[in-house]
């Protein structure tokens, strides 16, 4: 069975160039390594509602953070199998965002902490309810949230099919939400979490992974 890592962070804090590096040096390293990336877009019903209700549709479905925060559960909810598959084939699986996303952006859209009942009912629902497997690591890229809502808003500019939605123009949840994550970091949130600055060495992230698999 593999090691299930996540990579959590805010929009635009480089989740997905920071696994991409982490794959290709844990693949020199002769592991089997695959990465999956949180909501499913164009792969699943549940995330492509999400998507369509941050850019205006559905009415005011927007607006619930617990309508949002279910239809994010059963995205992964729905990946239960694939992911499962993806763990007994390979020595290591990376996520870009896992349940951690769910339970930051809600507590922060409720103007709530990490030790309040949203990320409680978050945990609960996901982990005991849906029955998805724990991270052995949950690691926090964390960036100042300026940098990150201009890369964001960069990317949006060179790709239309990654504009900003709800959540990426709203800086100030981007604030709230970096503190939420923050605070899960620190409380080690269901299993260990580690902290990783932009300015941090790939290699040393990739070294650590090593070891917690015994390779």
């Amino acid at each position: 069975m593999g090691v299930l890592l996540a990579v959590e962070g805010l929009d635009g804090a480089g989740k997905r160039t920071l696994i991409d590096r982490v794959v290709a040096d844990l693949r020199e390293r002769g592991l089997r390594v695959q990465a999956m990336a949180f909501p499913r877009y164009h792969h699943s019903v549940h995330a492509d509602l999400a998507a369509e209700a941050l850019r205006g549709a559905h009415g005011d479905l927007a607006d619930s953070v617990r309508g949002m925060a279910l239809l994010f559960a059963l995205d992964r909810a729905g990946a239960h199998d694939e992911l499962s598959k993806l763990l007994a084939d390979n020595d290591v699986v990376i996520l870009d965002r896992y349940v951690a996303s769910n339970a930051a952006y809600s507590a922060a859209r409720l103007g709530q902490s990490a030790d309040d009942e949203i990320v409680d009912w978050v945990g609960e629902l996901e982990f005991g309810r849906f029955d998805l497997p724990a991270p052995a690591v949950q690691v926090l890229l964390d960036v100042p949230t300026e940098v990150a809502a201009e890369r964001a808003r960069r990317r949006g500019e060179l790709d239309d099919a990654r504009a900003l939605d709800a959540y990426e123009r709203d800086r100030g949840l981007q604030h709230r939400t970096g503190a939420v994550y923050r605070e899960l970091a620190e409380r080690d949130w269901h299993g260990p979490w580690w902290t990783y600055r932009s300015d941090d060495d790939p290699v040393t992230l990739t070294a650590r992974i090593t070891e917690i698999i015994g390779r």
